[in-house]
């Protein structure tokens, strides 16, 4: 009873963190907005409603995707360090990307569309491979996605050679920094409907989730066809995390040091600990965009402030564990 208890205060605690950094994210940037302009100074509503909210909403929904992909990333796999770049999603996305940006003129949509299809296919490409290989097992789509992972990053290593310094090499390492510097509401509502399904697909498959996350004989025994079921949920983290990057660019962290947070503060793995995640990566991403259009006389990438909160939180995280066995 007192832990469930702990876990409902942990819980209201981490909303409140979150809609609070919600309602602040709305109003920080260079253009100062007040709650009183809005509907009333043409200016300020303009800024706020195609500029602010698309903005604040999709860092919102970036942050628990990434979160609960990440989760769902590292139950699969049995594996805490388990992220979207361990099957080839993130490398192919930025292959897409940089694809777009070399021969299709780099605009908004052409580079989401190719991001998304590069991270996509790369996971497709790794779910292949393993079954090819014709064994089971989730350290089989590891290896996979570990071979996809090179020759993506290969791909792209390519043609950065081939681009134009000035113009494209700088958009393409823009976009692999991540960024929601140029969130508009089109771009929001192009990508939240398939980040939304891949998220509504994966919390109504949470059992399967769970018993994944057992030994593979165990889940067999309870019922659980396991290499349909990991490729089942592989898709749809990956529809969640190709929808949001395709977007944002690559955002580092988020979906390790959600799920780590979520399971020291409840010190459990139940589905709940994934919904925990993903408050807790909303709240953090949100914070972290707030830091980063803040900081600076000019914004920095996203993915500058979640790496330089991530690294410190990993290695402390590693000295922990290392006292916990000694």
């Amino acid at each position: 009873m007192e832990s469930r208890n702990h876990q409902k205060i942990i819980f209201a605690a981490a909303v409140l963190v979150m809609v609070a950094a919600f309602g602040i994210s709305l109003f920080v940037g260079r253009y100062s907005i007040q709650w009183g302009e809005i509907g009333g100074d043409t200016m300020s509503t303009r800024v706020f409603f195609s500029l602010r909210l698309p903005r604040t909403c999709m860092a919102l929904l970036a942050g628990v995707g990434l979160s609960v992909a990440g989760s769902v990333y590292q139950s699969l796999f049995r594996n805490p360090l388990a992220a979207p770049d361990i099957i080839g999603a993130s490398s192919g996305a930025s292959a897409g990307a940089a694809a777009a940006i070399l021969w299709l003129g780099g605009g908004a949509v052409a580079t989401a569309l190719c991001a998304f299809a590069g991270g996509f296919v790369a996971v497709l490409l790794a779910l292949a491979l393993s079954a090819a290989s014709g064994r089971r097992g989730a350290i089989t789509v590891v290896l996979s996605g570990i071979a996809v992972n090179a020759v993506a990053q290969a791909v792209l290593m390519l043609m950065k050679l081939t681009a134009d310094p000035e113009k494209q090499l700088a958009s393409i390492e823009f976009w692999v920094m991540g960024s929601f510097g140029d969130m508009t509401m089109d771009k929001l509502l192009g990508a939240a409907p398939w980040a939304l399904a891949g998220l509504a697909g994966l919390f109504l498959l949470h059992r399967q989730v769970l018993l994944l996350g057992l030994d593979e004989e165990e889940a067999r025994a309870l019922g659980v066809r396991t290499t349909l079921m990991r490729r089942c949920i592989l898709l749809l983290a990956t529809l969640v995390t190709g929808a949001i990057i395709s977007v944002t660019g690559l955002i580092s962290f988020i979906g390790l040091i959600a799920p780590h947070l979520a399971r020291l503060l409840t010190r459990s793995s139940r589905f709940s600990t994934t919904v925990l995640s993903g408050i807790l990566g909303g709240a953090l991403l949100l914070i972290a965009d707030c830091l980063a259009r803040s900081i600076g006389s000019s914004e920095v990438p996203v993915s500058i402030i979640t790496s330089l909160l991530g690294a410190p939180f990993l290695f402390w995280l590693m000295c922990r564990k290392g006292e916990d066995h000694g």
